[in-house]
């Protein structure tokens, strides 16, 4: 956070409330990375006791989201910032409404894992891999959101290339098991929503990489291509 000059504020109440509003989001992302630890574990282990614990938790994550908009919106109404501290805070409402839903799509997991339970359903190993990249994709995001490092954020921006590689393969992969038996299709679609869930995590985290790189190079590059998003690391 040193590149924000949060120490050159006037009021040392102000750095303060940047550097509390900021540990709450860390704080949202060591949660929601345990509780995405948590469903794919569930998944492996078919243990419906953790899968409950991890939709139990899911309030947790929405408290956070609320607390940390209630103060960003006090932030905004009593400081009226300017320059790099307003861009902190928007960047900071825009990642918490991510990570939210990173927690919606991980209590989904949870929630298949406990709907599924003793039923003929295919193999998840391919399923429990793309996870398990995509859990590491939102560790390093979170990294990078704490040490502002550019570079991390494009590389794991790039990375989301992999994970719909996976998607596709394991869609296929199910579609097959669907059609060899009708039967299990209740079951396998609640598989499928499962992986899309998984899928579109690894989105947020390229959402929050965006964000990143709005905050340290003031541009917004939501709808640049990959090539001008790499690009901006040789300015």
């Amino acid at each position: 956070m040193e590149s924000l000059n949060l120490n050159r504020h006037i009021s040392g109440q102000f750095n303060s409330e940047l550097e509390s509003v900021r540990n709450q989001v860390m704080q949202m992302g060591g949660l929601i990375e345990q509780q995405f630890s948590d469903a794919l574990t569930a998944m492996a282990d078919n243990d419906i006791e953790l899968a409950r614990q991890v939709i139990v938790k899911d309030k947790e994550v929405n408290q956070f989201e609320s607390n940390v908009d209630h103060e960003c919106s006090r932030i905004i109404a009593k400081r009226q910032p300017a320059a790099s501290d307003l861009r902190l805070i928007l960047t900071i409402m825009k990642t918490v409404t991510e990570l939210e839903r990173v927690g919606d799509g991980v209590a989904g997991i949870a929630s298949m894992v406990i709907e599924n339970h003793g039923k003929a359903i295919p193999s998840l190993i391919g399923l429990e891999n793309m996870g398990q990249i995509v859990l590491k994709m939102l560790h390093n995001s979170l990294d990078a959101f704490t040490r502002l490092d550019l570079k991390a954020a494009v590389t794991i921006h790039n990375e989301d290339k992999k994970v719909n590689r996976q998607y596709e393969s394991i869609l296929r992969e199910l579609m097959t098991f669907m059609m060899e038996d009708p039967r299990s299709i209740p079951f396998v679609l609640k598989v499928l929503s499962s992986a899309r869930c998984i899928e579109r995590i690894g989105d947020r985290c390229q959402n929050i990489c965006e964000q990143i790189v709005y905050l340290v190079k003031g541009v917004d590059v939501r709808h640049a291509t990959e090539e001008e998003i790499n690009s901006l690391l040789t300015e």
